[in-house]
């Protein structure tokens, strides 16, 4: 099988990569514009984690000439797209660059894997997409485009060419939203990161709004989730991938609590565009993919907090 995968510098995409390694069937290329949303140095070693067995490029998604040949030139069976620019405030601020690398970009991937026969077309999409509906698990059919944030609004956007270029040239196609992921090699400005940061340093942690909660899941089993669909193309699926247990913020705080007991926190107003709640019903997974996560979030704070007392940059 040969298979593309786009932001394979990144955190999903380089412990993708690893994963992969592990298949001796496989033909890798990995693709990676080395965006500034967090420093080129930090891409380049979690490249380095995800070991050598892949080719890696170097390009632009918005260069849709570039993109064609690159799909021409490898006959790609499979695309596993998770090149995007993440973050609800920094949308806030800047929503046409979203537009750009989060709309544009993926219609440039779903119209190349089009022209070339590309048969199963794997999309990265957000737990987002479900605005602020509650504290209850919601099911992959709950999302009705009511979103609150221009970061949202370009994953539901995205998800709605997925459909489109679906429907003209009829590859299988599987959207999965990932939520709240977190773990080794975890995006600097997600909480868990900012908290192991200050906490190693002694600093107190800033907390947005109490009564929060988000459904975390560590990275080794949203990793599992992919390559679980990766096996089992079939037409057109949307799945949830998470734990299926969201952690309000002060659950959050009380597990870093065990490993930190002299914990402080600076309370903060709401931010604008965060959602209040987000929970995964995985059932449909669970049914279809096997999906069944297995770690808790206090083996998975562990683990974070051991892989960055050992990560020089971090």
């Amino acid at each position: 099988m040969n298979i593309l995968v786009t932001g394979g510098a990144g955190f999903i995409g380089s412990h993708l990569l690893r994963s992969l390694n592990l298949y001796k069937n496989l033909t890798i290329t990995a693709i990676d514009s080395f965006h500034g949303y967090y420093s080129r140095e930090r891409k380049l070693d979690q490249l380095k984690m995800a070991g050598s067995g892949f080719e890696f490029i170097e390009l632009n998604l918005l260069n849709e000439k570039k993109v064609m040949e690159l799909f021409e030139n490898k006959k790609f069976d499979t695309v596993i797209h998770l090149a995007a620019i993440p973050g609800v405030p920094k949308s806030i601020l800047n929503p046409h660059e979203y537009i750009d690398l989060d709309i544009k970009a993926t219609v440039n991937i779903l119209n190349a894997s089009g022209r070339t026969n590309v048969q199963h077309v794997i999309f990265a999409s957000s737990s987002s997409v479900y605005g602020n509906q509650g504290h209850r698990p919601l099911k992959e059919s709950d999302a009705n485009g009511q979103v609150v944030s221009p970061y949202a609004a370009s994953k539901w956007s995205a998800e709605s060419f997925c459909h489109a270029y679906r429907h003209l040239y009829g590859f299988d196609l599987s959207i999965l939203r990932f939520f709240t992921v977190y773990g080794p090699w975890g995006r600097p400005d997600m909480a868990i990161p900012l908290f192991v940061k200050k906490l190693l340093r002694g600093d107190p942690v800033s907390v947005f709004s109490k009564g929060t909660a988000r459904d975390y899941t560590y990275i080794d089993d949203i990793i599992t989730g992919i390559l679980s669909v990766m096996k089992r193309p079939k037409e057109s699926r949307i799945f949830n991938l998470g734990s299926g247990k969201p952690v309000s913020i002060e659950q959050l705080i009380e597990t870093f609590r065990l490993f930190f007991p002299h914990l402080e926190t600076i309370e903060l107003p709401h931010r604008l565009g965060d959602v209040q709640s987000t929970w995964a019903d995985i059932n449909k997974a669970g049914k279809e993919l096997y999906f069944n996560p297995s770690i808790s979030i206090s083996e998975g704070i562990e683990r974070t907090i051991e892989w960055a007392k050992n990560y020089e940059r971090f």
